[in-house]
């Protein structure tokens, strides 16, 4: 699949209608249409972004039944939103999303839900080699406990790949607790048997050896602060961290904190990769092959 590699290429690209729904023509059906009703692959382009069989003349859109069905936005506004989301660093705000596109901040923010879903893809692969893994808290300043335990903040465990210089990919995910139980489940579906897990001495992680991993746990001292334990880990939270404050003014609530993670770990993991258009592409692909969310959903998780 060809995509645009620059600004000026995507705007050549996507300057009509009819541009962008023959790309996403070609996504969907890359083996050629075919009619769900009558099994034919015969067909007329029609108005209004559908597709019309030959021998049944059923109708269908190149948008049903994905990501981007009921849409009341253009599809040339919606490869605007995805160009936008992959392109910059730092990624948009729903605020800063409106205002370039003229969008309300609801619709805007609604989108940008959306599209964070499908950041993850089901079946990467896990982690390997050496890993780090530790948990952070997200939230702002508050009296009481502080550590694991904190009320009011949502804990999160983080797994990064560290190689010889730098680091690999990571994983964040939000734990209800720093538990064995939690921290075992955490551990299983992201990283790969066998591989090298460097944690600090607390005894949520007393089972990664018995899980057929090597375990290497690195102890506090007086030469070596709580900050310097896991240096990767603690780069990671950091990056987050201001992230949340820098991109999303931490305007993130907890019902939705996974998906702004899920954001995080997509640009991070493809933070070296020299193709913005290849990324947007695959945002495209995976918006065809999702299934329709429906608004109201988005709204269920406002805490």
């Amino acid at each position: 699949m060809n995509y645009p590699k620059t600004q000026k290429e995507f705007e050549l690209f996507f300057s009509s209608e009819q541009k962008c729904f023959i790309y996403l023509f070609d996504i969907k059906y890359p083996n050629g249409f075919i009619c769900l009703h009558c099994n034919t692959n015969n067909y007329w382009l029609i108005k209004k972004n559908k597709i019309r069989c030959k021998k049944c003349r059923k109708e269908t859109s190149v948008i049903a039944g994905t990501l981007l069905q009921n849409s009341n936005l253009s599809l040339m506004d919606l490869f605007r939103i995805v160009w936008w989301m992959v392109i910059q660093k730092n990624g948009i705000s729903a605020m800063g999303l409106g205002r370039l596109f003229g969008l309300s901040y609801k619709t805007a923010w609604v989108w940008l839900q959306k599209f964070r879903r499908i950041m993850v893809i089901p079946e990467r692969d896990k982690l390997t080699g050496h890993v780090e893994i530790d948990e952070m808290l997200v939230g702002g300043r508050r009296k009481g406990k502080r550590g694991r335990g904190a009320e009011g903040k949502t804990l999160v465990v983080i797994a990064v790949e560290v190689y010889t210089k730098g680091t690999g990919r990571t994983r964040l995910s939000i734990i209800d607790n720093a538990s064995r139980i939690s921290l075992n489940t955490f551990i299983k579906q992201n990283v790969e048997k066998k591989s090298t897990i460097t944690t600090d001495a607390w005894s949520g992680y007393v089972d990664v050896t018995k899980m057929k991993y090597s375990h290497k746990i690195i102890n506090q001292t007086r030469e070596l602060d709580k900050d310097n334990l896991l240096p990767n880990v603690h780069k990671i939270a950091s990056l987050v961290k201001r992230w949340l404050l820098g991109t999303h003014h931490s305007y993130v609530n907890n019902g939705h904190l996974q998906f702004y993670l899920d954001e995080f770990t997509f640009r991070y993991n493809r933070r070296k990769s020299n193709s913005r258009g290849k990324l947007f592409y695959t945002m495209l692909y995976q918006a065809i092959k999702n299934e329709p969310l429906k608004n109201k959903e988005f709204f269920k998780n406002k805490k």
